[in-house]
């Protein structure tokens, strides 16, 4: 960690309070993780519409993303921390507020013989998860474009892998806590916790200095085509659609899983299969950050997906509660290689004024992921069982895994090169990185 002693005294304040502000972000999201679910089937909901109401945090992701990541650019990254953190701290209110509403339900007639029961509570949790849904697609973006910003492009891997230790440690903590506190008491104890953590994560954002001063606006009618443009572009649409395919996974397991261990009929705490995953993150990133500054972020993305594969197909098969730990700690070192990489990758390929854009329309793809997730695999999940789901959550980052091979540069001799060994990344903007 040698780099931060090259900071000044004033920066490296900075970068412990964004630390810190991230810590408590990733702490309070993820908390809800292990009990979130339950709290959901609590109110009457079937597989399929728990997969509805946890993929509405994607609705979020996907209506504001464009936004929050021009206003990034535009108003400065410190304005968008602020909502991020901002709706961690709201989300877990709104969902205890859900708790005290009276059962809600309407009858809609569909024609003279079938009628349709719509559950109001679960209209209205949607709504909140939504809203909770604007967390990641403001504090993300910013957290990841501030970083940039100050990282010198040849240790920009290097400073990216530690400063994001903050999603592991953060997803360590917060489901184990989140687990304990509903196994000890109730879901309003759990729930009012990490509604705190996201209250004092606003605290440490409250005191971060902006570094990053943005340009002149551009025209608002102007703003809006180049967004969507950018994300056709060779350097943004192939990593945009391998975080589709890993969003679908990801957004399997955050959905599925406590379900699918009650489904196994076995005592394990899932929010330990949460921590298991965040320790492997955790390790994982102390080593690829600097690695990928010397020997490109293309091979590191490779293994990543492969090893999310794997992940995906222990948790098919597994049967006991070591291999279902087993399978979350494979996941965490997938994710905990991908996620930083392709942070790093989209820096390297994009300017200052335009990171926010770039690297948000990336995530558009992960966020898609995730928002079809869990109305999909629900669905199959009545159906095949939530097993299964995880089998054909395995095909689809493989599936990526190909994609990224064969198209992550202009062609596929150097899609093989960049993929797998050394070959130069010919989208970087810094193109001594390559």
């Amino acid at each position: 960690m040698t780099i931060f002693a090259t900071f000044s005294p004033a920066l490296r304040k900075n970068l412990t309070l964004l630390f810190a502000a991230g810590l408590c972000f990733w702490a309070g999201l993820a908390g809800l993780l292990p009990t979130l679910p339950l709290f959901i089937e609590t109110l009457g909901a079937t597989g399929q519409q728990i997969g509805f109401v946890m993929a509405s945090f994607a609705i979020g992701l996907l209506v504001m993303r464009p936004w929050l990541s021009r206003l990034a650019d535009e108003r400065g990254r410190k304005l968008v921390l602020v909502i991020g953190i901002a709706a961690i701290a709201i989300a877990p209110f709104l969902y205890l507020f859900a708790s005290t509403l009276p059962p809600l339900t309407w009858q809609i007639s569909l024609d003279s013989d079938r009628a349709m029961t719509v559950n109001g509570l679960l209209v209205l949790m949607m709504l909140f998860r939504a809203v909770h849904g604007i967390s990641i697609a403001a504090f993300v973006v910013a957290y990841s474009a501030l970083i940039i910003d100050i990282s010198p492009p040849n240790q920009r891997g290097e400073l990216i892998g530690y400063m994001s230790l903050v999603n592991p440690v953060g997803m360590a903590l917060g489901p184990a806590l989140g687990g304990y506190l509903l196994a000890w008491s109730n879901f309003v104890v759990a729930f009012l916790a990490m509604g705190l953590l996201g209250i004092v994560g606003l605290m440490f954002v409250s005191q971060v200095q902006e570094t990053y001063q943005p340009t002149a606006r551009s025209h608002p009618t102007e703003a809006k085509p180049l967004f969507w443009r950018l994300l056709w572009t060779p350097r943004v649409r192939t990593p945009a659609l391998i975080l589709l395919l890993v969003g679908l996974a990801f957004g399997t397991l955050s959905t599925f899983v406590p379900l699918f261990v009650r489904e196994a009929g076995l005592a394990l705490n899932v929010g330990l299969i949460y921590t298991a995953s965040a320790i492997a993150s955790f390790g994982i990133r102390l080593l690829v950050g600097r690695a990928s500054d010397r020997h490109g972020r293309g091979r590191f993305i490779t293994i990543s997906l492969l090893l999310y594969t794997v992940a995906m197909g222990i948790f098919w098969q597994a049967q006991t509660p070591a291999f279902f730990l087993f399978a979350g700690l494979m996941q965490g070192a997938a994710g905990g290689m991908l996620i930083p990489m392709i942070a790093a990758l989209m820096g390297d390929r994009s300017r200052p004024d335009e990171r926010g854009k770039v690297f948000g329309l990336a995530m558009v793809g992960f966020d898609l992921g995730i928002a079809l997730a869990g109305p999909i695999f629900g669905s199959l999940a009545d159906w095949l069982s939530y097993r299964n789901t995880f089998g054909l959550a395995g095909a689809m980052t493989f599936l990526g895994f190909i994609i990224f091979v064969t198209a992550s540069s202009k062609d596929l001799r150097h899609s093989l090169r960049f993929a797998l060994s050394h070959g130069r990344d010919v989208y970087a903007v810094d193109q001594h990185l390559s």
